[in-house]
Order: structure tokens, then sequence, then C-alpha cells
């Protein structure tokens, strides 16, 4: 069976999961095996890695950093950038810190990480100046909700985002009621994090929830694998679980091969529905 794809802008194909690192290179004793599963991934086919300057204040980007020496052609790189630092000489200098901390002169995408009071107008224009420089390749945005997509729209060169990173898993779908399908018209990859609600209130609902339980159960998967295969088939939608050990990491891969069947979807749906209004975009 063929492992699921997202198509980026350029026809770029990357595999439908990815890997995230939040809560990463805060422990000193834990970043040689967190840099060892990265390693693993890209090696099973994982080679979007996600990271961000927010992460341990530079750490995970330290660990990146290690884990992709000798192997930063296999792998596209992201990062991300405080609003703060989301502007002019600002976001300058914040770029060229997490390149240096990740032992690279380049990023394959480069996100705003939340909006903050930096107007939108300076943070494309300084993402199309990082772009002239060659200090990034693409870039995007996360934890902005649909207005704010709008927003970005009608600025000039607004349009060249090429994804939006929200929180999205079964027991958080409000993204479904109008910025999914927004960002699956305008073709803009939506990249999910804590799919497995790893830092969210539901975890452990999800994990126990016996519809979830009898149909992993069924078709002889993890919790874990049957929660990222629903995020993934969605059309456009990427997954980046965090995974700090190679074991999670072989889990992660294999469920790019896992394709759910409408009696399977229908059965989730109905255990965790989709809001049937506008609810308040769900950030961690």
């Amino acid at each position: 069976m063929a492992k699921k794809e997202v198509i980026f802008p350029e026809a770029l194909a990357l595999p439908a999961i990815g890997q995230g690192t939040w809560y990463m290179g805060e422990k000193a004793s834990q970043r040689k095996s967190e840099a060892d599963a990265l390693r693993a991934g890209v090696d099973l086919g994982l080679t979007l890695i996600d990271t961000a300057e927010m992460y341990a204040e530079g750490g995970a980007e330290k660990v990146v950093g290690e884990a992709i020496r000798g192997l930063r052609d296999n792998v596209f790189l992201v990062s991300k950038v405080y609003p703060w630092n989301a502007g002019g000489a600002k976001a300058i200098a914040a770029c060229e810190a997490s390149l240096k901390r990740l032992g690279t002169d380049y990023l394959d995408l480069y996100l705003l990480h939340w909006r903050g009071d930096i107007p939108l107008e300076e943070t494309v224009d300084v993402m199309q100046k990082l772009m002239q420089q060659g200090k990034i390749r693409r870039w995007g945005v996360s934890n902005l909700d649909y207005d704010d997509m709008q927003a970005l729209w009608r600025i000039g060169g607004g349009s060249e985002c090429v994804t939006d990173q929200v929180l999205y898993h079964l027991a958080s779908r409000g993204i479904e009621h109008d910025l999914l399908p927004w960002c699956q018209q305008h073709q803009v990859p939506v990249m999910a994090y804590c799919p497995l609600a790893q830092a969210g209130r539901l975890r452990e609902g999800l994990m126990h929830d016996p519809v979830v339980n009898d149909i992993a159960r069924e078709r002889g998967i993890s919790v874990a694998q049957l929660l990222l295969a629903w995020v993934i088939s969605h059309q456009g939608v990427m997954a980046i679980p965090k995974a700090g050990s190679v074991m999670h990491v072989k889990e992660n891969a294999a469920a790019l091969e896992i394709s759910l069947s409408d009696d399977e979807l229908a059965r989730l749906d109905n255990a965790f529905p989709a809001p049937k209004g506008k609810t308040r975009l769900d950030v961690v």
C-alpha cells in the first residue's frame, strides 16, 4: 500500500507524517536519545522535522541540529519565530540564531508561531526578505484561524503562505467548520500538531475511549496509530507527532500505510463528532 503524502507548492510531495520536537531539549540527559529518535525517523521516511525557537528556548533546535548532522539534504526542516520577533531586524536575527543552533544555512520552511502585535504586513515583508537572502525557502503560519487567514490573504504577498500549523486531533475538530475547508480550497496544507492530544487535557479520554480501542484492536494496530491514521485521512493534512524514542518513531512511521474504512471513520465520527458551528481555535 502506498504511503500517504501531502503536496506542498511546487508539487513538493512530503510524507503525511512528520516529526515534532515540542518538549525536546529540556533535559541534557535525554538529548542523545531524542536525537537518535529523530535520525531513526528520517531513515524511516519521516523526513519533515518541525521545531521552534520557543521549544526549550532553542534547546530543541540544538537537538535537531545534532540529529540532522550529515543528513541535512534528506530533511525538510521547519522552525518557527516568536510573534514578537516576527518583523524587521528582529526577525532576521531570530532566523539567523535558529540557523546557528540547527547547524544549517537555510530552513525549508519558516513559520510565524502565532499572531502577535507586529502587523502581518511586516511579517510578510520580512519573510520575503529572508527568502531573497536564501535563509529560508518558504514561509507559513501557525495558530492562525479562518479570520486571520482572510486578513493575511488581503495583504500583498500574503497568499505566498504555504501552510497553517494548528492543533488538530479526533477530539479537537473545530477547524473542520471553516478553516480546514478554506485551506483545502486554496491548496494550503494543514500541519496538525498534537495529533495524539499529547499536550491536551483530552489525551486520556482519547487513549481510553472504548470505540477507539475497539477499532485499534480489530485492526491490530495501536491507538496512537489509529489516531494518526484518522488525522491524515483528511485531504491536505499532515500530522507532526513528537516521538522521543526509536520505538515510537517506528510506530508512527507505520501509520503512514494505514487507511481507515468508511465504516471505521463513521464510528469515530459518531464517538467524537465535529462541532456544528464555529468554535474558538484550540491552542496548546
